[in-house]
């Protein structure tokens, strides 16, 4: 690919994560106590590199709602990524009692080792 096609998907690409970044923080500002945006916002930052950011949205959707399995499993994953794997265990079960078993899937795949 020719580096201004390059540089031009870069552009477009990081033009609408900002947007749907905005879209987000405004959704908060509105809905302070609904946990989507929180974790829309956490998935937008993993992408754009700011994961300690996305760590602590993540931990504030849980703590809205305490079963959002898919805020769970994203907490399972960065967790694992951090090696501070009896989080990511905890999450992950988390995310498995509200049906959704991809973070224990995932864990257990990867080798990741349990805390029990």
């Amino acid at each position: 690919m020719p580096f201004w096609r390059s540089d031009l998907i870069d552009f477009a690409l990081r033009h609408e994560t900002e947007k749907h970044i905005r879209e987000q923080m405004e959704w908060i500002g509105r809905d302070p106590e609904n946990a989507a945006p929180y974790y829309n916002l956490a998935q937008l930052y993993r992408i754009d590199g700011r994961a300690e950011e996305a760590l602590g949205l993540l931990l504030e959707a849980v703590r809205l709602d305490a079963g959002f399995a898919g805020a769970h499993v994203a907490l399972a994953e960065m967790y694992a990524v951090k090696g501070d794997y009896p989080a990511a265990w905890k999450h992950a079960r988390s995310a498995e009692s509200s049906g959704n078993s991809a973070g224990i899937e995932l864990l257990s795949r990867y080798g990741v080792a349990t805390d029990r």
